[in-house]
């Protein structure tokens, strides 16, 4: 049985760029409903029970299971592994990743280049989606959008950096700006 994981920080701790109750309500119901969801489509599956969230995605499409189930499964597995590893790479105490930080100079020419071109990107998206940041199966950097709830192990991809572009992330602080929320995300993302 899939589990919320728990949070390396208070609900509030992200604040004045997050605020309390946006964490709270997207930590304990919406990534709580992703779980919940996506532990009534295992129950149906014990064989499955055993294997990662993360390899069932990565190997969705040779899963022996009803076609609806494995929407299902994309969409809450994507939802609850998009949401856990979110959660990881926000905090006000900086653990900055000076390896990451040198392979996005080398692969974008500089830090302000990349974070010029990943808020782009994130502005621009249309609808509900992610932001990422992720390894791809060459073991290079690449940026891109995906919608709702997929999930860069759908690829094959290793996911570095994520930020959820759902409203429901921002709507209460930010309304419809969501300029100002991806502008203040930067200042909780630990690792940069």
């Amino acid at each position: 049985m899939i589990t919320l994981p728990t949070l390396n920080f208070e609900y509030n701790a992200l604040e004045p760029y997050i605020d309390q109750e946006t964490m709270r309500i997207h930590y304990t119901k919406h990534h709580q409903a992703y779980i919940d969801k996506l532990n009534l489509v295992l129950d149906k599956y014990p064989e499955l029970q055993s294997e990662s969230i993360e390899t069932l995605l990565g190997k969705l499409e040779s899963l022996r299971m009803d076609p609806k189930d494995r929407v299902l499964l994309k969409n809450h597995g994507g939802g609850h592994v998009n949401h856990a590893f979110f959660w990881t790479i926000l905090g006000v105490k900086k653990a900055i990743d000076h390896n990451l930080l040198n392979r996005i100079t080398t692969t974008y020419g500089s830090f302000e280049e990349f974070k010029k071109q990943f808020t782009d990107t994130a502005l621009s998206h249309f609808g509900s989606g992610w932001m990422w940041l992720v390894e791809n199966k060459e073991k290079k950097l690449e940026m891109y959008s995906t919608p709702n709830q997929d999930s860069p192990y759908l690829s094959g991809s290793k996911p570095i950096l994520a930020l959820d572009l759902w409203e429901h992330a921002y709507y209460l602080k930010y309304q419809n700006r969501k300029a100002d929320y991806i502008t203040a995300w930067w200042k909780v993302v630990k690792i940069l």
